[in-house]
C-alpha cells in the first residue's frame, strides 16, 4: 500500500475508510452516539482508533479492513455499530496451505541522500562508534558493568558510547538454545555500530570462548579483544587494560560520507493501536521503499505478527526458493506454539485491544505495512547477515526486546519502532520511536522522536521527507530520544529446557 492509496481514501476529519471494499471505518477522534457521518448514525460511542460498521452485516460475515478479512462476526451488526472484540473473532487456525502467486514487482523511487557514518573494514557502515562489552554468560554481567563504570570514570565522554550487553544465558542450555545464544551474541559483536568489542568469558560456561571465536570468523584484531575471568589475577584490571586499547583505536575514527545503500534498517512495532496501520506503519513503509530502492537493506521480524498477512509476504517473494523459506518460517513458528500447547492466535495484547485492534489478522495486516512494497529477498536466523539488498524477514517472536535483538544481530544499524500506546524501550542500536497519534506524541515527548499523525496535517509526501530528514540526522550522529534516556537492551530467545 503506497502513499497514493492512503491519500485516496482519507475522508473528512472524523473517520477514515482505508479501502473501498472495507466494511468498517476508523474513528480519527472519539465519536459520540447519535452523531451522523455521511448518512451513518452512530449507535454507540466509538473510541478513537476503533471501528464502526459501514452497513448492516449478519452473524458469520467476514469483515473486511485493509481490503482483507480481519475476522468474522459473532452477532448481527447494524450500520453505525461499534465492531470490536465483543462481536468479532479471528478466522485463523494452526493449519493452512500456502501457494505462490507472484505479485507484480513495483517500481520504487531511489534517493541520492547521504549521511555521515563510520566505514568498517568489511565494507559495512556504522552510524555509531560504540564499544560493546559482551559477557558470554550471565554470571559475569556485574563484572562487565564494573569494567564499564571504572572505564568511564577515566573517559567520561564515552559514558554513552560503552554498551554492556547483559543477558541471563550462556550456560545451562542445550541444543538450539545454546547455539542461538552464541549466534545472537556473535551477530551483535559484528554489528557495524560497534567500533570495538570486548568479549568477557567466565571460563566454565557452555558458551565457551574458544568455540565462540571459532564461529566468529575473520575480524579486525585491533577492534576485538577477549579474556577469561577465571584465568585472570584481576579481571577488572585486565578488562580496563583491553578497553583502553579499544579506546585508542575507536577515538581516532572519523565520520565520512555514506549513502542510503549503506543503511540496514530494522523495523519493529510495540504497543500498537488502531492508528498503527493508518499512520506510523504505512509511513515507515514509505521509508522502507526508499531505502530498498536505494540498494539499502530492510529487516522485518515479529513472525507471529505476520500470521494473517503471511500470504501477502509470500506472494512478494523473489522466487520459489524464497517463498519456501517464508513458508518454513511461518510453519516452524506455529509448530513452536503447538509444541508448547499454546494457541497460535493468543494475540492482540490488552493494550492493543484498548487501542482498537480486535484480532491478530487485523494487527498483522497493519504490522507488515512497515515493510512497504518491497520484494522479499531473503529469510534470516539471528546472527545471519543477508547478502541481498531490499527486504529480508528475520526469525523471531513479537516480543519487543527479543525481536529487536535478533534484528540487530543480523546487522541492522538503525531501528524504526512504531508505537500507539508508548514505550521507553530502546534496542542496543539507535531506536527511532514513532508515535501513531498526536496524543501519545504530546504526552510522552521524552520517549517519542516523531509524530506520524502528521501525515494528516502535512500530507504523505511532506511527512515522508520530514521523517527521512530526521533519520539522516540520526544516522549522522544526532541522538534519539531513547538514547538520551540511557543504555539499550538485548534479549535472547529461549525455546528449550534450562539445566
Amino acid at each position: 500500500m503506497g502513499i497514493k492509496h492512503w491519500r485516496l481514501f482519507y475522508k473528512m476529519s472524523k473517520y477514515l475508510v482505508i479501502n473501498p471494499n472495507d466494511d468498517v471505518a476508523i474513528a480519527l477522534r472519539e465519536l459520540k452516539k447519535g452523531e451522523v457521518l455521511d448518512g451513518i448514525r452512530l449507535l454507540q460511542n466509538i473510541p478513537q482508533a476503533h471501528k464502526f460498521a459501514l452497513h448492516d452485516m449478519e452473524k458469520g460475515h467476514a469483515v473486511i479492513k485493509y481490503g482483507h478479512v480481519i475476522g468474522t462476526l459473532t452477532h448481527n451488526v447494524k450500520k453505525g455499530e461499534w465492531i470490536h472484540t465483543h462481536n468479532l473473532r479471528t478466522t485463523l487456525d494452526e493449519e493452512r496451505e500456502y501457494s505462490f502467486e507472484k505479485a507484480n514487482k513495483e517500481s520504487l523511487k531511489a534517493s541520492e541522500r547521504t549521511f555521515q557514518g563510520f566505514k568498517r573494514l568489511d565494507g559495512r557502515v556504522g552510524i555509531r562508534n560504540d564499544i560493546y562489552i559482551i559477557p558470554l554468560v550471565g554470571c559475569i554481567n556485574n563484572i562487565c558493568m564494573m569494567i564499564k563504570r571504572k572505564f568511564v570514570k577515566e573517559h567520561p565522554d564515552f559514558n554513552d558510547r560503552v554498551k554492556v550487553l547483559t543477558h541471563p544465558y550462556g550456560c545451562s542450555q542445550l541444543g538450539d538454545d545454546k547455539s542461538n545464544t552464541r549466534d545472537t551474541l556473535i551477530g551483535l559483536a559484528k554489528n557495524p555500530n560497534a567500533g570495538g568489542v570486548l568479549i568477557v568469558s567466565l571460563g566454565c560456561e557452555e558458551n565457551r570462548l574458544d568455540t565462540f571465536i571459532k564461529h566468529f570468523g575473520n575480524y579486525d584484531q585491533s577492534r576485538f579483544y577477549s579474556f577469561i575471568c577465571q584465568e585472570s589475577k584481576d579481571e577488572i584490571a585486565q578488562g580496563i587494560e583491553l578497553m583502553n586499547k579499544l579506546f585508542d583505536v575507536v577515538s581516532k575514527d572519523k565520520r565520512t560520507t555514506c549513502h542510503l545503500s549503506d543503511l540496514v534498517l530494522g523495523l519493529k512495532c510495540g504497543g500498537s493501536d488502531g492508528f498503527s496501520g493508518i499512520t506510523a506503519n504505512p509511513l515507515v513503509g514509505t521509508i522502507s521503499d526508499t531505502i530498498g530502492a536505494s540498494k539499502g537493506k530492510v529487516l522485518l521480524s515479529e513472525v507471529p505478527e505476520m500470521f494473517g498477512a503471511e500470504q501477502q509476504l509470500m506472494n512478494r517473494a523473489k522466487d520459489k526458493i524464497v517463498f519456501k523459506k517464508v513458508v518454513n518460517l511461518i510453519d516452524n513458528f506455529k509448530a513452536y506454539y503447538v509444541k508448547n500447547n499454546q494457541p497460535c492466535y493468543e494475540n492482540p495484547s490488552p493494550g492493543n485491544k484498548a487501542g482498537g485492534i480486535s484480532t491478530l489478522e487485523e494487527k498483522s495486516l497493519g504490522c507488515v505495512l512497515k515493510a512497504g512494497r518491497l520484494e522479499v529477498r531473503d529469510v534470516l536466523n539471528p546472527g545471519e547477515i543477508s547478502e541481498s539488498d531490499g527486504l529480508s524477514l528475520v526469525n523471531g517472536p513479537g516480543n519487543d526486546i527479543v525481536a529487536s535483538t535478533n534484528i540487530a544481530s543480523c546487522g541492522a544499524n538503525l531501528l524504526l519502532f512504531t508505537t500507539g500506546r508508548g514505550t521507553p524501550f530502546s534496542s542496543v542500536i539507535p531506536t527511532v520511536k514513532i508515535a501513531t497519534n498526536h496524543i501519545l506524541a504530546t504526552a510522552k515527548k521524552r520517549w517519542i522522536d516523531y509524530d506520524a499523525e502528521r501525515v494528516f496535517d502535512l500530507g504523505w509526501e511532506k511527512a515522508h521527507e520530514e521523517l527521512l530528514d530526521y533519520i539522516i540526522d540520526v544516522c549522522s550522529g544526532q541522538l534519539t530520544a531513547a538514547e538520551k534516556l540511557g543504555d539499550g537492551e538485548i534479549g535472547i530467545f529461549k525455546n528449550g529446557v534450562t539445566l
